[in-house]
């Protein structure tokens, strides 16, 4: 219950500050996905996950690393009771469960997953490039759809090394869902997959 009640909590707040305004492209499916965005901030999962539709948000685990997720009770609380996150290993050399796997199974556990293909923070305009999980991922699963997610503003809410957000309006734009391809390869997926992102980006400043 207590969990319950600080996801709430945090819905509230990060809708509060920054309004957690949803733009949807095509209509939210209720099938499993896989919501995929630009990383920013630490609040990105955050604001993507307050931007579903309630009846989808009890079906979504958002996809973290575990070494920094791990750093103290509070996080750890936070990532698995509140937000029930699938954690990650980065450091290859810690891992003793293939990522991917830990994936498939959170997804076959009647789950869909948030992530951020970039792999870490970008501090510019733009997108980095993706990791190879994506392509990894949708190879394992094919029946599964990826929807690009842009998640505009939130790294000038809450700016590395500030400790109180500035209240800007942020929005959520959900774009057309895609999968991998037959016989498509790794990096034809990953370039196409970026670019549906880049397509959601507000152009001039302005919101998609």
């Amino acid at each position: 219950m207590f969990a319950g009640m600080l996801a709430a909590g945090f819905r509230f707040a990060i809708r509060a500050i920054t309004g957690a305004r949803a733009i949807w492209r095509a209509p939210p499916s209720r099938e499993l996905c896989v919501y995929y965005g630009n990383h920013s901030s630490h609040g990105d999962f955050v604001l993507l996950w307050s931007a579903l539709p309630p009846a989808l948000r009890g079906t979504v685990r958002p996809v973290a690393g575990a070494d920094y997720w791990n750093r103290g009770a509070l996080r750890r609380y936070i990532i698995r009771a509140v937000f029930n996150g699938v954690l990650i290993d980065r450091d290859a050399a810690q891992r003793t469960h293939d990522p991917i796997d830990t994936l498939c199974e959170a997804i076959d556990g009647g789950h869909s997953l948030i992530l951020f293909p970039e792999g870490t923070r970008n501090p510019g305009d733009g997108l980095l490039p993706f990791k190879s999980g994506l392509y990894h991922l949708a190879r394992k699963r094919a029946e599964v759809d990826f929807v690009p997610v842009w998640l505009e503003n939130l790294a000038r809410v809450m700016p590395k090394g500030k400790i109180l957000p500035l209240p800007l309006l942020c929005t959520a734009t959900f774009g057309e869902p895609l999968r991998l391809r037959d016989h498509e390869e790794k990096q034809a997926f990953l370039d196409r997959a970026r670019d549906a992102l880049l397509a959601l980006a507000p152009r001039n400043g302005s919101t998609p």
